[in-house]
């Protein structure tokens, strides 16, 4: 028995687009419900969400044998964070704010058993080898690792395309709120400028043979980003989809006209 194929990475590789949402809410019950709304995957997010280990565990195992993946987005890059997060059972990773190649290949070792990377071997106690049950998760499990990197700084604009040559990153991820402030467009994403760094970093990333991602909650931006190539790609966020449903149901209920204003970034 070999560790669980990666049904996500897999696709990637096959080329088949993969359709995503954001789960924010730092909810099992929650991810639960929206594994069975048709999503390709999930990104349980631990940067912005109120997440902490038990919660994101709980969340992939909410996932655990559902068709709708579990990636997961750690606050950082941390190879601590990322050992428990790997033996509970995640095997696709987000990770924000890569600017280098050099940091982009300490991600590769943090997420590998030795030789090739600097993984605890502990996944016995956990989910990931189904609590020791899979005799051969040890030489298996870094195959179905799939590894994103997030590009959203100038600083990782101008590193593309050594990052994106890293091998063992299978991806990389813009985020286009980040990039935009970090271009000193705080709040307007869709600038052009931005569309021109996002055009110009899908070019880089398929160049070196690596899946292009992407996050929007504007379906008019999400077009724009598949015509440009996203591999795959979040379309929105179950905070939103919450706000949006609550606020319009009550609406129209009450026979308002319009729309409730929303903030910047998503």
């Amino acid at each position: 028995m070999a560790a669980p194929k990666n049904t996500f990475k897999a696709a990637l590789r096959e080329g088949r687009f993969q359709l995503g949402l954001w789960a924010a809410l730092g909810s099992a019950y929650a991810a639960e419900i929206l594994s069975g709304s048709g999503y390709d995957w999930l990104l349980i997010d631990g940067e912005h969400g109120p997440n902490d280990m038990p919660l994101i565990s709980a969340q992939i195992g909410a996932l655990h044998r559902s068709p709708t993946h579990a990636m997961v987005r750690p606050p950082m890059g941390e190879a601590w964070v990322l050992k428990q997060l790997l033996d509970q059972g995640a095997q696709t990773f987000l990770i924000p704010m890569v600017e280098s190649a050099a940091e982009a290949e300490a991600l590769v070792r943090a997420v590998r058993y030795p030789p090739h990377g600097i993984r605890g071997v502990g996944a016995g106690l956990g989910r990931a080898s189904d609590f020791n049950r899979t005799p051969d998760y040890l030489t298996t499990a870094n195959d179905e690792i799939c590894l994103i990197v997030q590009v959203e700084s100038r600083a990782g604009l101008a590193a593309i395309d050594e990052i994106a040559a890293v091998e063992g990153v299978d991806g990389i991820f813009i985020g286009p709120s980040d990039l935009a402030a970090d271009m000193g467009l705080l709040g307007n994403p869709g600038a052009p400028e931005v569309l021109a760094a996002i055009t110009h970093i899908f070019a880089r990333t398929k160049a070196h043979g690596k899946a292009r991602g992407i996050m929007t909650v504007s379906l008019p931006q999400a077009a724009v980003y598949r015509d440009l190539g996203a591999d795959f790609m979040a379309i929105g966020t179950d905070v939103n989809c919450l706000v949006s449903a609550a606020g319009a149901l009550r609406r129209t209920f009450l026979g308002e006209e319009g729309t409730e204003k929303r903030g910047g970034g998503y």
